[in-house]
């Protein structure tokens, strides 16, 4: 039942089936061919359940703070200072990227949209400043991933839906392991560039003092960081509450800036309903195929068939993260996180394993999956904002920063702790 399930779902994405309608005809296939009920008739009362969620209304909020920062004219600014912060490693622009990249995260939520933002600031500065392109382009894409795990994270919250997991507990959890990446992400850049000075470009040398002053264009972005996550953690505002104040706060810095008008508001409304649009239909077509995996038998019986194997739970663990590793080279990742988790998490638990660290592991393995080829949709997003130039300068500069997430799986796997100490702090 297992190979047939998977058989068919590569086949629809094969044939390009849009994801949600892949999701939709796999669950419709399996329940006429295994189960005895018709069980397409519940496919309205799930879709109404799931929409009507108070936990999936932060979604469109945190999309929409994501949209409005966008258009608030912060990014430039941010960009600005990291470089005279970070200019001076080897490697100059390549760690305020990455820097850049873990600043926004932790405002915007979404990878794709950090990838995208950041990469129209910095790639007009790869030629200007003489970087290797291949090596530059990459830290743009790896730096992009950090918006899965760098709180506030949407994946987050789909997981924390998905395994009955408390979001606030992710989000703590996701701190060391987001900014360490981040860390190792700069290690790599610095490793490359002692080795081969130079892809390094030119150096960049700044003053206290410029930096000193650079100081102030950091302040918005680490105030929305404040107003979402601080508020979550004082006991004032609930993770879905706290992107309603985040999207507050962005209305208010766009008007600071003098980005607030009627235009930029339905541009940002406009983004946010497709991009919501997107993401429910999604959600809706995974809970119904979830549904049917879990009537079936089929979620009962993968959990026995991998707890029955006899190994020890590590050996099933790296198991596990090998199998996702390959099905992130082929499946988008919100549709891998909607179909897998329900899936995995059981049998990680029954092993043993905290759900929260899984989450969290989870989450990198998610963000490999956006740099890797053939299906890594950072490597397009970075690629269609280049607008020109062979796809593979993008995929050999991502590869070292695969290499990195790989690193970053060892040390969650070798030290849990990374991901459960600040929750264990709280909880």
């Amino acid at each position: 039942m297992l190979f047939k399930t998977l058989l068919i779902l590569l086949g629809l994405i094969g044939l390009s089936v849009p994801i949600a309608a892949s999701l939709g005809w796999l669950g419709l296939i399996l329940q006429y061919t295994d189960s005895p009920m018709p069980l397409y008739r519940a496919i309205s009362d799930l879709a109404w359940q799931t929409s009507t969620d108070f936990l999936l209304v932060a979604i469109p909020m945190f999309v929409m703070m994501g949209e409005i920062l966008l258009r608030a004219g912060i990014t430039e600014r941010m960009y600005d200072s990291i470089v005279k912060w970070l200019g001076w490693l080897p490697g100059g622009l390549m760690h305020s990227n990455i820097g850049s990249s873990a600043l926004f995260a932790a405002t915007s939520g979404s990878s794709v949209a950090t990838a995208a933002t950041i990469g129209t600031v910095a790639l007009p500065q790869i030629k200007k400043r003489g970087y290797n392109e291949s090596l530059f382009l990459g830290t743009v894409a790896a730096g992009g991933t950090l918006g899965i795990l760098i709180p506030p994270s949407i994946n987050l919250i789909l997981y924390g839906l998905l395994t009955n997991t408390s979001v606030p507990e992710l989000y703590l959890a996701g701190f060391l392991p987001g900014f360490l990446l981040a860390l190792l992400f700069m290690s790599t850049v610095i490793i490359a560039c002692l080795l081969n000075p130079k892809w390094g470009g030119e150096k960049l040398r700044h003053t206290w003092l410029e930096r000193l002053g650079a100081l102030p264009s950091l302040l918005p972005p680490l105030g929305i960081f404040a107003v979402v996550v601080g508020s979550i953690y004082a006991g004032i505002a609930t993770p879905t509450e706290a992107a309603a104040l985040g999207v507050v706060a962005a209305m208010l810095l766009a008007f600071a800036n003098g980005k607030m008008s009627l235009g930029m508001m339905r541009q940002a409304a406009e983004g946010t309903m497709r991009t919501t649009a997107m993401i429910m239909l999604i959600i809706i077509a995974a809970v119904f195929l979830n549904f049917v995996l879990s009537i079936i038998g089929l979620t009962q019986a993968l959990t026995d068939f991998v707890t029955g194997l006899g190994w020890t739970p590590m050996q099933t663990m790296l198991m596990i993260v090998a199998v996702l590793v390959l099905i992130g080279c082929f499946m988008e990742t919100l549709s891998m996180l909607l179909t897998m988790a329900p899936l995995i998490t059981p049998i990680v638990v029954a092993l043993g394993f905290d759900p929260v660290w899984f989450g969290i592991l989870l989450m990198v393995l998610l963000e490999t999956a956006l740099i890797t080829p053939p299906i890594g949709i950072n490597l397009y997003v970075v690629q269609g904002i280049r607008q020109g130039g062979p796809m593979n300068d993008v995929i050999k500069g991502a590869l070292p920063f695969v290499i990195t997430m790989f690193v970053m799986l060892g040390l969650l796997l070798v030290f849990p702790g990374l991901a459960l100490w600040l929750p264990s702090l709280v909880y």
